[in-house]
C-alpha cells in the first residue's frame, strides 16, 4: 500500500512543482522537461529489462543445473541454521535457502549482474510458499530488506567509476564502504527482526552478526595496510575468481550427477526470459515517476532545503554537494550513479564531495528499484512494511557513509 502512496505523491508533487514554475518564474519548458523525461525513462525501463534478459537467462540457466546437481539443496543445509531463525516461515531445506544464500553472496561481491537473476529466483520460490499471492509475506520482506542494504565487500563498481574519472587512487573509498554498509545491513535486519519478533538474541543469530562483524574488521585490518593499487587489485580478482568458481563448481556437480547440463542450462534460460518479461511494466510505473519528480525540480528544491537547514545548524556543510547522490539512492541506481559522477565532474575525482558521494553509493542498494523489480517479477501489489523499512536501512547506511568519509578523508 505505501508504495502505491509513495508513486501517487512523486506525479503530484511534480505536478505542483510545475505549476509553481509556471506561474511565478514563467519556465514553460518545464512542462515539456516533464514529458520528455517520461518518454525516455520508460524507454530506459524497457531497455533495462531487455538487458536483463540475457543475464537472468544465463544465470537462471547456471541455477538450474546447481539446483538439479545438488548444489543448491548443499547451499540450503549449510545456511539453514542462521537462515532458519531469519526466515522461520520457509520449511527446513527448501530450496529458496540455497537461492537467498547465492544472492546474498553476489550482493557482497558487488556483483550486480549475478545478484538481481539470483534475488528473482528466490523471490519466485518464496511466492510459491505466500498464502496470499498479491500481499508480500514475512520472508520476502525480510529478503528485500537486506538486498536494499545491499551488503558489499568488494565494491567494484564505484571503483570502476572512480577509476575512469581519474582519481588518484580509485580504491580509497573501499574501507569506508565497508564500514558504512556494514552498518545499513545491521540496520535492516535488527529494524525487521524485532518487525517480525525474530529474537535477536538467539545464540545462532546473536553468533552470525559476531562472526560476520569479526570478518568485516579482518577484511578491513588486511586491506587498510596495503597500497591502493593492491587493494583494487586483491578485491576484483578475489570476486571475480570466487564467482567462476561456483560457475564450475555447477558443472562439475551436474557431471557428478550425470545429468544433461546443457538441457538444464536452457531450462533454465527460458525461465529467465519470462521473467524479463514480467519485470517491464512495474519497472517502466517506477522509473517514469522517478523521472517526473526529478525533472520537475524538486529534488533541487529538496536539496536546497536540506542545504539551508545544515549550515543554519552550524553543522559543516561540506558534504552537502553529496546530497543529490543520497536523496537519488534509493530511487534510481543509474540516477545515483549519475548523481556520483557529476559531482566527480564538478569537484574533481579526489574531492571530499566526490569521496563522500562515491561512499554514499557504495553504502546501500536501490530501494524502489528492488521493490519494482523483485516484488513485480511475481505480481505482490500489496509490499506492506517493506519500502519503510529498507528506506530506515538506506537512511542509516547514508549516514554512516557520510560520517565515515569525515573520518578517512578529512
Amino acid at each position: 500500500m505505501i508504495l502505491n502512496y509513495i508513486w501517487i505523491a512523486f506525479f503530484l508533487i511534480a505536478f505542483g512543482i510545475a505549476i509553481i514554475q509556471s506561474l511565478f518564474f514563467g519556465n514553460l519548458q518545464i512542462w515539456s522537461d516533464i514529458m520528455n523525461s517520461s518518454f525516455s525513462s520508460a524507454k530506459t525501463a524497457f531497455e533495462i529489462s531487455l538487458g536483463l534478459t540475457g543475464v537472468l537467462s544465463l544465470w537462471l540457466g547456471l541455477m538450474k543445473i546447481g539446483e538439479q546437481g545438488g548444489v543448491i539443496a548443499f547451499f540450503s543445509r549449510l545456511i539453514s541454521p542462521l537462515f532458519g531463525k531469519l526466515f522461520p516461515d520457509i520449511p527446513k531445506g527448501h530450496p529458496a535457502f540455497g537461492s537467498i544464500f547465492m544472492n546474498v553472496s553476489a550482493n557482497m561481491l558487488g556483483l550486480d549482474n549475478a545478484a538481481t537473476p539470483l534475488g528473482l529466483k528466490a523471490m519466485k520460490e518464496l511466492q510459491e510458499l505466500n498464502p496470499q499471492k498479491d500481499t508480500a509475506s514475512n520472508p520476502m520482506i525480510m529478503f528485500l530488506v537486506l538486498n536494499t542494504t545491499g551488503l558489499t565487500l568488494v565494491p567494484l563498481g564505484v571503483m570502476v567509476y572512480r577509476a575512469q574519472m581519474g582519481a588518484a587512487n580509485p580504491s580509497d573509498i573501499f574501507l569506508p564502504i565497508l564500514i558504512a554498509t556494514y552498518f545499513s545491513t545491521m540496520a535492516g535486519l535488527i529494524a525487521v527482526c524485532l518487525k517480525q519478533k525474530i529474537n535477536l538474541f538467539d545464540k545462532v543469530i546473536l553468533s552470525s552478526i559476531l562472526g560476520l562483524t569479526i570478518i568485516i574488521g579482518g577484511i578491513i585490518c588486511f586491506f587498510i595496510g596495503l597500497p591502493q593499487e593492491k587493494v583494487s587489485l586483491y578485491s576484483s580478482f578475489g570476486a571475480n575468481f570466487i564467482l567462476f568458481c561456483i560457475i564450475i563448481g555447477f558443472i562439475i556437480a551436474g557431471i557428478h550427477k550425470r545429468i544433461n547440463i546443457y538441457d538444464a542450462f536452457i531450462e533454465g534460460a527460458k525461465e529467465g526470459f519470462k521473467t524479463a518479461v514480467t519485470i517491464i511494466p512495474y519497472l517502466v510505473a517506477m522509473l517514469v515517476a522517478i523521472a517526473i519528480f526529478r525533472a520537475s525540480g524538486a529534488m533541487d528544491y529538496i536539496i536546497s532545503g536540506l542545504s539551508s537547514v545544515i549550515n543554519a545548524c552550524g553543522i559543516d556543510s561540506g558534504f552537502v554537494g553529496a546530497l543529490p547522490t543520497a536523496l537519488m539512492k534509493p530511487l534510481s541506481g543509474s540516477g545515483a550513479r549519475g548523481m556520483m559522477v557529476d559531482a566527480m565532474a564538478t569537484y574533481g575525482a579526489d574531492s571530499f564531495v566526490a569521496r563522500v558521494a562515491s561512499t554514499i553509493q557504495g553504502s546501500t542498494d536501490t530501494t524502489f528499484y528492488i521493490l519494482a523489480v523483485y516484488f513485480g517479477s511475481v505480481g505482490i501489489r500489496n509490499t506492506r512494511y517493506s519500502a519503510g523499512y529498507g528506506l530506515f536501512a538506506d537512511f542509516v547506511g547514508i549516514v554512516a557513509a557520510i560520517c565515515t568519509a569525515y573520518i578517512f578523508f578529512k
